[in-house]
């Protein structure tokens, strides 16, 4: 594993999901000069397309698109996520390594079983790597602040966005490289929902109007289960 201390730790349960949800959000948080750590928490080989070392390389080439500082996959099972008891156990150890400040995580609604169940799994595992006397992963106890959800298919009203405006080109970039999932079907390659000029369509169509909504071209929609504290009723303060 990768060395521990990082700002922000994104998990996606596929290669190409954190791309869709919060590649601009990575982006700006790396220019910002925030450490961003990366991992996918299966290599989707139960996908129609692509093999497990061609999903591994394309998500490195949009790690280093995006600019994070590392991209781990836990190898968990594709649409098994969740059901050993020991799936918690490795994301709360790899939590409790990297000690993030705060964890992005799917939204805990959506079309797809795996990314619903990947959210109860970070979820769970994030609470589990604070309890002190959680032995079973190892390592000494860490909080984060909080767990941010973002969206991948299905899209609800927002707690907040992040402006990505000036990091739409990069996170661009970072789903092109994606080219077993997203590149028009040819020949050996079946068509799906993903590899549709409709489907990019789809995700422009949210962020565009999630900034238009924020008064901005570009932006990323998370939930949190928290209430937001502002220190005013300023809109900006």
């Amino acid at each position: 594993m990768s060395g521990p201390g990082v700002d922000l730790l994104v998990f996606g349960p596929h290669p190409d999901d954190l791309e869709i949800g919060l590649g601009g959000t990575v982006a700006r948080h790396v220019a910002n000069g925030s450490t961003v750590g990366l991992c996918d928490m299966t290599a989707g080989e139960m996908g129609s397309n692509g093999t497990v070392e061609q999903r591994l390389g394309e998500a490195e080439a949009a790690r280093a698109a995006l600019g994070a500082a590392w991209r781990e996959n836990l190898r968990l099972p594709d649409r098994e996520i969740g059901k050993d008891a020991e799936h918690v156990v490795t994301v709360a150890s790899f939590v409790r390594h990297h000690r993030p400040r705060v964890v992005a995580a799917p939204y805990w609604s959506d079309r797809h079983p795996d990314h619903v169940a990947a959210s109860a799994l970070i979820t769970e595992a994030v609470f589990n790597a604070g309890l002190r006397k959680y032995a079973k992963a190892g390592g000494e106890a860490w909080k984060v602040e909080w767990i941010c959800y973002y969206f991948i298919n299905d899209a609800e009203k927002p707690s907040f966005v992040v402006d990505v405006s000036e990091h739409y080109e990069t996170k661009r970039r970072a789903l092109d490289c994606h080219v077993t999932q997203f590149t028009p079907a040819a020949s050996g390659s079946a068509a799906t929902r993903l590899n549709t000029p409709l489907f990019r369509q789809l995700i422009e169509s949210r962020d565009a109007q999630f900034g238009a909504l924020a008064g901005c071209t570009w932006a990323e929609g998370f939930v949190v289960r928290e209430p937001v504290a502002r220190p005013v009723l300023f809109r900006k303060p």
